[in-house]
């Protein structure tokens, strides 16, 4: 797992701001957004790079941010969104994606991450302007 971890983290810290925290994750920031990434063992000689992008928090919660949320879910093919609802009137916006790090080769590794954190503020885009 630290080999994954550690590849992850030296891919990613050449191309973003990049935090590793003290449990392992990683914390990176893209274009006002910010994510986590957990490598997680599943079975022998297979790790899963778990991912989770805060796209937006503290959104008025609306009938539009619900549609949009939903859409934007329905569309989206890397990763699933979910619309986390705080209160009656506010909630935050996350994309959540896992996927088998074994075996990826860096370049393919660092190029995979970056494909979803740009579909996160494409996403983000597409509900707040």
């Amino acid at each position: 797992m630290a080999e994954l971890a550690d590849r992850l983290a030296t891919v990613l810290t050449a191309v973003l701001p990049t935090d590793v925290e003290p449990d392992g994750a990683l914390t990176v920031r893209h274009e006002g957004t910010l994510a986590s990434l957990r490598v997680v063992p599943v079975a022998d000689n297979l790790e899963l790079v778990s991912f989770t992008q805060i796209l937006a928090w503290d959104l008025p919660l609306t009938k539009k941010l619900r549609a949009g949320a939903a859409e934007q879910a329905h569309l989206s093919q890397l990763g699933t969104v979910t619309l986390v609802e705080k209160d009656d009137k506010s909630a935050d916006v996350m994309l959540r994606y896992n996927f088998p790090g074994s075996g990826l080769a860096d370049d393919a590794l660092c190029t995979l991450v970056l494909l979803v954190l740009t579909k996160g503020v494409d996403i983000r885009d597409a509900l707040i302007g």
